[in-house]
């Protein structure tokens, strides 16, 4: 009755808004209670649907039960309040969600199981209690089928999430399957296919590659691996001549947009990103409990994949998942690269096994034995000093080593060179074919300090240029940014630079995608980004803090590029 007395309020809508108000109540209460263990108010609604209408005694009962219906809730905080709240330490509610909680974080760093030892000194200083205590609900998660007990010999005991375990699982029988097979893409004329490509390429490839161009006709699952210059890409363009010549399809896809559009720039054939080859559609960010999420299987003679150690246990769960069994599937990458950001190191895994045809390319070609930045990979990979003088004008290298003792004469070497220094060795331009990479993200040389310096440097304020200020990073017409979490809905358009005719559109930006702010729009309050692999897109000022600027970018993030 008293909100019908508010102007614009009639009655019968303010018995519908009383209704309303009362049915959210228990919500609304839930919500209140959760942000003190920061869980945010969307977040609240799925324990709300779990726990229903008595979840506020269910958590203040047992708060680790949030563990397990929250994804990314920090068990920390939630340690902290359940202490205060009298739970006991050796309370095994606490024990089972720290074990779970600390494999949990280990993925986070690239680790799909630990060894138990390491497991059980890190939880008994970290929780303070026994080992004995741990042991006891280790056995009982194993029970629970929540972990994964597995030994092996002369390595002791490792620790798995089952969903981790069930993930390996996964890829290593369903991988064995494809390459067991009936080889039935196998030609009887590939040797003189190969030849014919030779004279049709103008090359001479080496007994090297001509071994695993032949691997691949003989097994369904092969593996390249070489470091740069050692002739993976003209593999590729040779498989890929000769299969269309036979009429049968190739797919060509690589983990980032910018290893698929250098992929289609050495194929002239268009290469796709592995979400968009598998048509991904939202997976959230808890993809323990997306693993068995169904994937459109993919259309094809032969699927190749290119740059394979970026791949985590994640997307190779999903790409296995895709393959119809008499498909062919190519695995290219450099092996001796970081491993993928996300858990597993896949690529390198396979090749250990032994299970899998795998020719290893050795041999650096005339024209890239010209670089000194790929024969330095390769000094460095054995152990040997890089070669390559100190910077001078007069030099026509393409790796120089700067010695500089004082971060701000760094700091000045870093804005020099991106700023045309470089011209006189090459048309370089720093928003085409320039990347500064940094170990770190703070201090004067760390990303953040960094952008800002290389911003102002390259791309400084102008009348003509609209800026959005967005918390702490200014967004600048003209600026070079990079996605930095996935985004399965948002909307982009893209025409072919291949035949300039083809149009497409689709839906996703993900986790390390470059590109650059092409317009600010402050009437539509959205922000146009032209992508590496010629996508636009277009951002809601709300969105905006899924971008970062990318003048420079850490390490870590390069291998998302």
């Amino acid at each position: 009755m008293r909100l019908a007395e508010v102007k614009g309020i009639s009655k019968d809508r303010a018995y519908e808004i009383g209704e309303e108000f009362n049915e959210k109540w228990e919500l609304w209460q839930i919500v209140g209670f959760l942000e003190k263990f920061g869980v945010s108010s969307n977040n609240s609604k799925k324990v709300y649907d779990v726990l229903g209408k008595d979840a506020v005694e269910k958590i203040q009962e047992n708060p680790y039960i949030l563990i397990d219906i929250v994804y990314g809730v920090d068990f920390n905080k939630i340690d902290r309040i359940a202490l205060e709240l009298g739970i006991p330490k050796n309370n095994d509610d606490r024990i089972r969600s720290g074990i779970k909680y600390a494999l949990l974080v280990s993925s986070y760093n690239g680790n799909t199981c630990v060894k138990k030892e390491n497991l059980e000194e890190f939880l008994s200083q970290n929780l303070e209690v026994t080992e004995e205590e741990i042991e006891n609900n280790l056995i009982n998660l194993k029970v629970q089928d929540e972990i994964i007990l597995e030994e092996r010999e002369d390595e002791g005991t490792w620790v798995y999430l089952f969903p981790m375990y069930k993930l390996e699982k996964n890829i290593s029988e369903r991988l064995i399957a494809i390459n067991n097979s009936k080889n039935i893409k196998f030609m009887k004329s590939f040797e003189k296919d190969i030849n014919s490509q030779e004279k049709i390429l103008g090359i001479k490839l080496s007994e090297k590659q001509i071994e695993a161009i032949n691997q691949i006709n003989d097994n369904n699952v092969a593996i390249i691996t070489g470091g740069p210059g050692t002739g993976k890409t003209t593999i590729i363009k040779v498989l890929l001549e000769i299969y269309k010549s036979h009429g049968r399809k190739v797919v060509l896809c690589a983990p980032t947009g910018r290893a698929a559009k250098k992929m289609s720039e050495a194929t002239d054939e268009d290469a796709k990103t592995i979400h968009r080859l598998l048509e991904i559609g939202k997976i959230e960010d808890d993809k323990l409990h997306n693993i068995d999420v169904n994937i459109t299987p993919i259309d094809a003679d032969v699927i190749v994949i290119d740059e394979m150690s970026m791949v985590d246990s994640f997307l190779m769960n999903y790409i296995v998942k895709a393959i119809y069994l008499g498909s062919k599937v190519v695995l290219v990458g450099d092996s001796n690269q970081l491993p993928a950001v996300g858990p597993g190191s896949v690529l390198q895994d396979l090749i250990d096994s032994g299970k899998f045809a795998t020719v290893a390319l050795n041999q650096i070609f005339r024209q890239a034995a010209k670089s000194k930045i790929i024969v330095n990979s390769h000094n460095v990979n054995q152990g040997i000093s890089f070669i390559g003088n100190e910077y001078n004008k007069d030099s026509l290298d393409d790796f120089f080593f700067i010695n500089e003792q004082f971060q701000d004469k760094m700091l000045n070497q870093v804005l020099s060179l991106s700023n045309g220094r470089l011209k006189n060795y090459g048309n370089y331009d720093f928003f085409k074919n320039i990347q500064v990479l940094t170990p770190t993200k703070k201090g004067i040389l760390g990303t953040k300090e960094l952008n800002n310096s290389l911003q102002n440097e390259l791309n400084p304020k102008s009348p003509e240029k609209l800026e959005k200020q967005y918390g702490q990073i200014l967004f600048r017409e003209g600026d070079r940014v990079m996605q930095i979490k996935n985004n399965y809905d948002i909307y982009w358009e893209k025409n072919s630079k291949i035949d300039y005719k083809t149009y497409e559109n689709g839906t996703g930006i993900f986790n390390g995608e470059l590109g650059r702010i092409t317009k600010i729009d402050m009437q539509a309050k959205n922000i146009e980004i032209e992508f590496d692999d010629d996508k636009t897109a277009w951002y809601d000022f709300s969105e905006l803090d899924e971008l970062e600027l990318a003048y420079a970018i850490t390490i870590h993030k390069a291998q998302r590029k």
